[in-house]
């Protein structure tokens, strides 16, 4: 059975729930390790579908970051060739700058709980439809992108009008992060770069998202459970 390929940009991001979903309907998949070098140029007619995961860089660092130049043309290939492709946070990024959409500062960073509705349309998408209108999700961005030409909108926030797209049938954009577990925020929390960059905002208290975080992961997890599980079934 081909595999799902998992692009991957820092150690301490990782599947999380999306691997739950994925073991459980017996897809396998690799990850592509993308902070150790750049890798050969991976062959897509033997993968099931793509993940792009999130990281601390913006996608036009690539002097600093050079797999992302060549990452773009992949997640490209793999939309073209009709791939399932999910994204997440700086993998959201990563494919509207791939369909030629501009990403940019959001002005805010949201970095914790935050609302977010779902459009309309998302209530006849295959991945969201028949999801709660009004969710709570884990955030973790300073970035946000502009919706690609023949994207469909599928979530806002007051904070950040752009939150999710489709495009076609089935490449996915999530700006937020509903594959975290409580482990995985804590993880996040206490890296290193993420504290300095939390301690230097006067609006985000660690503590207070650490202290939230048993309260909203149970309809977190039910929704990732829905959503991943939907996704994994493109595969």
């Amino acid at each position: 059975m081909k595999p799902i390929l998992v692009l991957q940009h820092v150690p301490h991001e990782t599947l999380g729930t999306i691997e739950t979903a994925l073991t459980e309907a017996n897809l396998p998949f690799e990850y592509l390790e993308l902070f150790r070098g750049i890798p050969s140029r991976p062959d897509l007619s033997q993968s099931a579908g793509m993940v792009v995961l999130g990281g601390p860089m913006n996608v036009d660092q690539t002097a600093e970051f050079p797999f992302l130049a060549p990452e773009v043309d992949w997640i490209r290939e793999a939309i073209d060739r009709g791939l399932p492709v999910l994204g997440v946070c700086l993998g959201s990024q990563l494919i509207a700058k791939a369909l030629g959409a501009a990403v940019r500062p959001n002005g805010i960073k949201e970095i914790g709980w935050y609302p977010l509705q779902l459009t309309a349309e998302a209530q006849q998408d295959r991945l969201l439809g028949g999801c709660d209108r009004d969710l709570t999700v884990f955030q973790w961005h300073g970035d946000t992108f502009d919706l690609p030409p023949g994207a469909v909108q599928l979530a806002r926030s007051e904070l950040c009008e752009n939150q999710a797209f489709r495009y076609g049938e089935n490449a996915y954009a999530f700006q937020f992060h509903i594959e975290v577990t409580a482990r995985m925020i804590d993880v996040w929390l206490d890296e290193p770069e993420n504290r300095r960059e939390v301690a230097a905002l006067d609006t985000i208290d660690p503590q207070a998202i650490r202290n939230r975080t048993p309260e909203e992961m149970p309809a977190l997890q039910t929704l990732s459970s829905v959503v991943f599980g939907r996704f994994a079934a493109m595969g």
